[in-house]
């Protein structure tokens, strides 16, 4: 079994023996998993490179241990339960057995669909149970999945389908969210239309029954293609370092990154991290509200959860419909033990008032968990006292698309907690804060720039495509360390805080959205001459997106030019990046050498104009007291 700590103690000893002997604790945990032959190292390393290898010449397939291993003792045992968008319709649940069998059925339509292994297969599709099989089908036959997030355009589809020359496309053919019906067939036809020329097969679920334009010879319906199928299906055997999946984030330069993860590492790190940060036990009920779009819905809503055993909600809906109880009801109706969600989810429904969850039994909850971003203390202390009810300790953790599962975390019920705060590394990860200069700050208390000197099994291996990339963006900044691109502090007990991007990424909401690329797309409205982009914080969102724009014609009708800002940048990227607040300006504050100078833009958006410092090096100094001056008409 893989390792779970039992209390502070069990995990100061832990922690010892994981930096003491890194390649002995991996390989401890990594033994109670199948392999289909054992590994000749469980470490190869260089940072420089980079290269890091884990459990280099080990054969498996994550699939089977996600769900061939548990059928002997657990085959009957709730592997997925599915909770439709509207309430009013039944939930949908799968044992081990029966989702073993509907991924098998898919791996089966896969691979008559011309499907092999090392093939690159891009998902479009909302929180349905067939997201989870069709990405669990991939990895069986060792199909790489591209999972992007239902919400981007069809430009933005179109570059993750032409970066990764994806084969085959699966979505369905509309997505409920809320109240919305969104044509999701349609936006992949348009995305396909932008020279996706790789593109062979697009396989259509049918989620409403709604029309959609089918292509012939192209476009296939899921029903027709998976339910004929056998239902059993030969897992592919896959060397550790394989490539499992390719997820893309948003970087500090226009074009997303494909982060790319490999299967041994990954499988070992999700699963002991999942059973570690939410103390799972044999029997619960385990909820992340995450998107499967994003890295938290791989990571624990699919592979550490089934890795484990456990039993893993999917959740359709939003937290607001058909009102703000709906968390709190899913909660009570399945009795859910670990729930994870959000800060950006906990201040929406905390500003809805205190008497939504009062209506509902939340007893059963025992671990409550926050992801994507630094949850603040008011938050926090709501999360507690009215849905924890003070008896269900908050793991805030804080990890990253990159880093493929929770880094540091607190450990339910082991030691005092502190609102905001991170807390400690999990077992085998090293962190280190560095000056600007990049010398370790070894002093207990400190604040500096986050880095982490050593592996651990699911780091990202490599950006698809452009090696080159993966180095310069988070190998070559410190020497000999992943910089994390995270600024961070350090308390006298070792806790860590992390305090939020020091490069020109937003976290809005829990998702990383580049400043360059809302940028590119706003500069594609035919009047902006050029355009700034700086985070500031939201009350709801943690970062809003506020953008400083030249326009060539001016502007009487602010309110309206906003409305044509949102409509470019939605088509480009999607309604995700959409600015909050828009200020018209005459021109932006520069270096001698046309740098623009986003900190002071920022202080600006923080309302710290008072802090902004000595601006008279500048090319045009003057500048930024008008800007000053006319923030207050921004919208």
């Amino acid at each position: 079994m893989t390792k779970q700590i039992t209390s502070f103690s069990d995990y100061q000893k832990t922690y010892k023996d994981s930096v003491k002997n890194p390649e002995k604790f991996w390989a401890a945990q990594a033994r109670t998993f199948t392999w289909r032959k054992k590994w000749d190292e469980v470490l190869s390393w260089d940072f420089e490179t980079p290269d890091i290898q884990w459990y280099k010449g080990g054969q498996l397939n994550i699939t089977e241990n996600c769900l061939d291993r548990h059928l002997k003792r657990r085959g009957n045992q709730t592997a997925l339960i599915w909770e439709p968008n509207d309430p009013s319709q039944p939930h949908k649940s799968y044992t081990y057995r029966e989702l073993y069998e509907a991924v098998c059925q898919c791996a089966n339509a896969l691979k008559a669909n011309g499907i092999k292994k090392g093939d690159r297969v891009c998902f479009y599709m909302p929180m349905v149970p067939e997201l989870t099989i069709g990405v669990l089908a991939c990895a069986r036959i060792g199909a790489v999945h591209s999972v992007v997030f239902a919400g981007f355009s069809a430009s933005a589809l179109a570059d993750r389908i032409k970066d990764s020359s994806c084969k085959m496309v699966i979505c369905s053919d509309y997505n409920q969210r809320g109240a919305k019906n969104i044509p999701v067939k349609d936006v992949v036809d348009k995305a396909i239309a932008k020279k996706c020329k790789s593109v062979e097969t697009v396989l259509v679920h049918q989620n409403t029954g709604g029309k959609v334009k089918m292509k012939k010879g192209r476009d296939k319906w899921w029903h027709d293609e998976v339910s004929r199928r056998r239902k059993n299906c030969d897992a592919v055997t896959m060397d550790a370092e394989d490539m499992l999946f390719i997820l893309y984030t948003s970087g500090s330069t226009g074009k997303p990154k494909g982060v790319v993860h490999t299967c041994g590492g990954y499988m070992v790190y999700t699963c002991f991290t999942f059973k570690n940060v939410f103390q799972y036990q044999r029997g619960d009920v385990y909820w992340c509200t995450a998107d499967i779009g994003w890295i938290t819905g791989h990571s624990y809503i699919i592979y550490g959860p089934l890795l484990a055993g456990a039993t893993t909600i999917m959740f359709e809906g939003v937290p607001t419909y058909p009102d703000a109880g709906r968390f709190w009801h899913v909660c009570e109706k399945h009795r859910v033990n670990q729930f994870y969600t959000a800060p950006t989810a906990i201040r929406a429904l905390m500003a809805m008032g205190d008497h939504w969850p009062s209506h509902y039994d939340l007893s059963s909850l025992k671990t409550l968990g926050s992801v994507g971003e630094p949850i603040n203390e008011e938050a926090w202390n709501w999360y507690d006292q009215h849905i924890g009810k003070g008896k269900a300790p908050i793991v805030d953790t804080w990890w990253q698309t990159e880093t493929g599962g929770i880094m540091i975390s607190p450990l339910p019920g082991m030691h005092a907690l502190k609102p905001s705060y991170a807390m400690y590394p999990l077992p085998g990860v090293q962190p280190c804060l560095v000056t600007a200069e990049g010398k370790e700050i070894k002093t207990k208390e400190a604040e500096g720039l986050l880095c982490i000197k050593f592996p651990w099994p699911a780091m990202i291996r490599t950006t698809y495509g452009d090696h080159e990339r993966c180095k310069q963006v988070y190998f070559s900044t410190f020497e000999g360390m992943y910089f994390t691109g995270d600024g961070a502090r350090r308390d006298k007990d070792g806790s860590y805080r992390i305090i939020g991007r020091v490069d020109d990424v937003i976290n809005v909401s829990g998702h990383r959205i580049g400043t360059a690329e809302v940028e590119n797309a706003i500069n594609e409205h035919d009047s902006v001459i050029e355009s700034a982009v700086v985070g500031y914080p939201h009350e709801i969102k943690g970062q809003g997106i506020y953008a400083y724009i030249i326009n060539d014609r001016g502007v009487d009708d602010v309110a309206a030019f906003k409305k044509e800002i949102h409509k470019v940048v939605t088509k480009v990227i999607g309604p995700i990046a959409k600015p909050d607040l828009i200020q018209v300006v005459s021109g932006l504050p520069k270096t001698r050498s046309g740098k623009i100078m986003r900190r002071i833009l920022r202080k600006i958006a923080s309302g710290q104009a008072d802090s902004i410092g000595d601006v008279s090096t500048l090319l045009n100094p003057e500048v930024v007291k008008e800007i000053e001056d006319q923030q207050k008409l921004a919208k």
